[in-house]
């Protein structure tokens, strides 16, 4: 029989076990050389940190992980051996990208996932395959994942040669159909609370709330995500480009308009499907304040603010200070993109001799930014000298924590904004 597969087609190929899925893709695959590759056939580097085995830079490979929904800097440090099996169909989906080969081909597609997140899987795999121009064929005896996937070509494939072939129109689905099961609530800071170990800050640090926001799945109750709003802090780089009377409000006046963004938390399983976007846009006009700000550390690679309707207004960079350390760092052996890790840093400075211990001591001791200063010494204000001796007193997990510090103040960092136009 004749099948008409195109270079932007998404083929599902289904059927029972024993059917002949695989010996049929597996023909399809070779037909297609040179230009197909399959998921099970990309390199993989089982001992390095996944950041550091995707994209030629780490720009292109920090951009790629986020689209695929692992944008969290604590997978980032992880390897693939230490991913879940969702986490690893999603970062075999980054490596499927990189390739830049026109044709996808995945058997046994999703099997060992879940069916929530084979779903979820699967709407990431066509939505990044219509986004590059590129064509899919997965096979699997799941018939769950048809309107996720939304295949142009529908293959069924039976027992011995009968075989049905069904071409459909070329309808992207408008969201997963996860996201049409969750619902907005207002929440309590227990709920935070629960989703706090998938953000990387910790729960203790929050600031005092003045809202919290949930989403929950109203078929299992399941919590999917959480959004924190909190008083707005005295001062904020941006906020008079979007402000520009901010400075001569009082206090009072600013707790009054102004509302920040400080958490958004969403379960890793639920990433890259729209729903941090939804619980932001949906949440804005419930804050109680008339404007809202946010300053988020990752927007360059994972724009969901903006596509929930906030402006982009301002970018913050490195101070200098911190830009020569990292520098001074990395002639120590210090990987830049490792430092969010305390549990890195550790085993990175208990590998240094008593020399290069002291070099790294006076590295951070010359660090002029006064939030490193007050994260390390607790204080709101500490001096040279007492911020010195405090770094040359200091022990091998202070000074992991310092790094920590440090790698967030080297993130370049964006101010948002919006405004209720009804008020």
């Amino acid at each position: 029989m004749e099948l008409r597969i195109g270079p932007t087609d998404i083929v599902y190929i289904t059927g029972e076990s024993g059917s002949g899925k695989s010996v049929l893709l597996r023909h399809l695959e070779k037909l297609l050389q040179p230009n197909a590759v399959n998921m099970q056939d990309v390199k993989l580097d089982a001992s390095q940190p996944i950041i550091e085995t995707v994209g030629r830079t780490v720009e292109e490979g920090l951009t790629l992980l986020c689209q695929v929904g692992l944008n969290d800097a604590f997978i980032f440090l992880r390897t693939y051996n230490q991913l879940s099996d969702g986490q690893r169909y999603r970062y075999r989906l980054g490596k499927l990208v990189e390739t830049g080969k026109q044709y996808w081909v995945m058997d046994e597609f999703c099997s060992t996932l879940d069916r929530d997140t084979a779903k979820i899987v699967a709407y990431n795999v066509q939505k990044h395959a219509r986004k590059e121009n590129k064509a899919i064929l997965a096979a699997t005896t799941h018939t769950d994942l048809f309107d996720d996937l939304a295949p142009t070509v529908h293959i069924h494939k039976r027992f011995g040669k009968e075989i049905t072939v069904t071409y459909l129109p070329n309808k992207p689905p408008t969201q997963c159909t996860i996201a049409k099961h969750v619902q907005i609530n207002e929440g309590t800071i227990t709920d935070y609370q629960k989703l706090s170990q998938f953000h990387y800050r910790e729960a203790k640090r929050l600031p005092p709330p003045r809202k919290i926001f949930t989403m929950h799945r109203t078929d299992t109750a399941e919590l999917v995500g959480v959004v924190v709003y909190s008083y707005p802090p005295p001062t904020c780089f941006g906020r008079s480009k979007a402000f520009a009377r901010s400075n001569r409000l009082s206090m009072e006046e600013l707790n009054q308009q102004f509302s920040i963004i400080s958490r958004v938390v969403l379960h890793p399983k639920y990433r890259t499907i729209g729903l941090g976007a939804r619980l932001v846009r949906e949440t804005l006009p419930l804050a109680g304040t008339r404007h809202v700000e946010a300053v988020a550390v990752m927007a360059k690679y994972n724009p969901f603010f903006e596509k929930a309707g906030m402006t982009k207004l301002a970018t913050q960079t490195p101070d200098t200070s911190c830009l020569g350390a990292l520098q001074s760092l990395s002639r120590l052996g210090f990987n830049p993109h490792l430092l969010a890790s305390e549990k890195y840093n550790q085993q990175k400075l208990s590998k240094l001799n008593a020399q290069q211990i002291e070099e790294c001591k006076t590295i951070l001791g010359s660090i002029k930014n006064h939030r490193l200063r007050r994260a390390f010494s607790n204080k709101p204000y500490i001096n040279n000298k007492a911020f010195k001796t405090a770094i040359t007193n200091a022990n091998l997990s202070k000074l992991a924590n310092a790094l920590h510090v440090l790698s967030i103040l080297l993130q370049e960092k964006v101010y948002l904004f919006w405004t209720c136009s009804e008020q």
